[in-house]
């Protein structure tokens, strides 16, 4: 079996974020950076389906140089080999192009099972997954929160709304993307983070792969406007009830 998981990597969310000098994205300047929470179970999971297949696991990233730090992580949780698709300008990308470098580099490989995260805890466009598996013509299964595989079928079980799961059987190749919970993603030892040093990490042109066009730009992007703050009522009940139909009597036309 061969598998492939694709990860990004993305700031700290409890990092200090500004526009960048463009005003088009944030400034990537003075940021710490890590693995993308959603990919961390993808790389947990596939991991544990090569541990369980004897499987060939390939982890993807696509970003500037700095993204290698992140891929040593998923080495070390397990994966046998990197591939860094070298992109200074990926933030720029939509997820229709980034989609396309994945697949790409997919359909030359010939892949039995792709792992994503569900979406991206800076973009969020919870695309990528789903693009990537409608351009290789496989099966996709989005928001996943349990997995399981036998005789070349995965069972798993969607989250949908309302806290609803749905079972569903595909067979493979396919591709799935993954929820917070579906597992407990593996702290890589120090015996495992020396054996990452010294696997194979391939560096890919973007230029390589890229098929498309962007099809969707940032113009602009700005924080909230600050307004005003909330009014905090205190007192009994009664007093609480009397002083809110005072405010909506004042503020609005309801009662008055």
């Amino acid at each position: 079996m061969n598998i492939l998981v694709c990860i990004k990597q993305v700031p700290d969310m409890e990092s200090k974020f500004k526009v960048n000098a463009e005003g088009c994205w944030y400034d990537s300047s003075d940021l710490a950076w890590r693995m993308n929470e959603y990919d961390e179970y993808a790389v947990e999971q596939a991991v544990q389906l090569k541990e369980q297949t004897g499987a060939d696991l390939t982890v993807l990233c696509i970003g500037p140089d700095r993204v290698k730090e992140t891929m040593k992580k998923a080495l070390a949780m397990g994966c046998d080999r990197g591939i860094h698709v070298t992109d200074a300008e990926s933030f720029d990308k939509d997820p229709f192009a980034i989609a396309s470098i994945i697949a790409k580099f997919a359909e030359q490989k010939s892949f039995d099972m792709i792992f994503t995260g569900m979406q991206s805890q800076d973009r969020g466009s919870a695309q990528v997954g789903v693009l990537t598996a409608e351009m290789l013509g496989i099966p996709s299964i989005t928001t996943i929160v349990s997995f399981a595989f036998d005789a070349g079928q995965i069972t798993v079980q969607r989250e949908l709304e309302g806290g609803v799961k749905a079972m569903v059987k595909a067979p493979l190749p396919a591709l799935v993307t993954c929820q917070l919970g579906l597992n407990t993603p593996r702290y890589p030892t120090l015996p495992n983070i020396m054996k990452a040093k010294k696997k194979e990490l391939v560096v890919t042109p973007v230029a390589d792969l890229l098929g498309v066009a962007v099809l969707q730009e940032t113009l602009s992007l700005y924080f909230p406007e600050k307004k005003g703050g909330g009014v905090v009522l205190e007192g009994d009940s009664a007093e609480l009830a009397d002083q809110l139909i005072a405010i909506l009597k004042e503020k609005t036309a309801v009662l008055a």
